[in-house]
């Protein structure tokens, strides 16, 4: 997570963070958050004047997410990991096997990737790159 985050501004009678400070503690945009939110990844409580009351403890989730779609997550397999890590009992360990999960899915894109290329490369010098092999 990063380092240097600006302390988010709670409301001092409840302790929650509106949508703005959320967005300047996490560095994820006011629309980005709503979005989270549309998605069920995040969940804010509504205030009496409708206004988003998000607690402290958010920004750690928010920048779970964002790390996790940083390492290739899309917001549906961050949205199912959450939901099977939260229910393990070494919450680490679980978060580790969907990494390694990740990583055998992208170790065969990878694969995939390389022997289409090596597929193409093939039939650039050809007379008609096209034909069946």
């Amino acid at each position: 997570m990063p380092a240097a985050l600006p302390a988010p501004i709670s409301n001092a009678h409840t302790g929650d963070l509106s949508i703005g400070d959320l967005a300047a503690a996490t560095g994820v945009s006011r629309d980005g958050l709503r979005f989270y939110e549309a998605r069920g990844l995040i969940r804010a409580r509504r205030r009496s004047n409708g206004y988003r009351a998000y607690p402290p403890e958010i920004v750690e989730l928010v920048q779970y997410v964002r790390t996790a779609q940083q390492l290739g997550f899309t917001l549906a397999e961050i949205k199912e990991g959450m939901a099977h890590v939260w229910q393990q009992p070494d919450t680490d360990a679980a978060v580790t096997a969907l990494l390694r999960e990740k990583l055998a899915t992208i170790d065969a894109r990878i694969a995939s990737l390389q022997a289409m290329r090596d597929a193409l490369a093939t039939r650039v010098g050809m007379a008609c790159p096209l034909a069946p092999a």
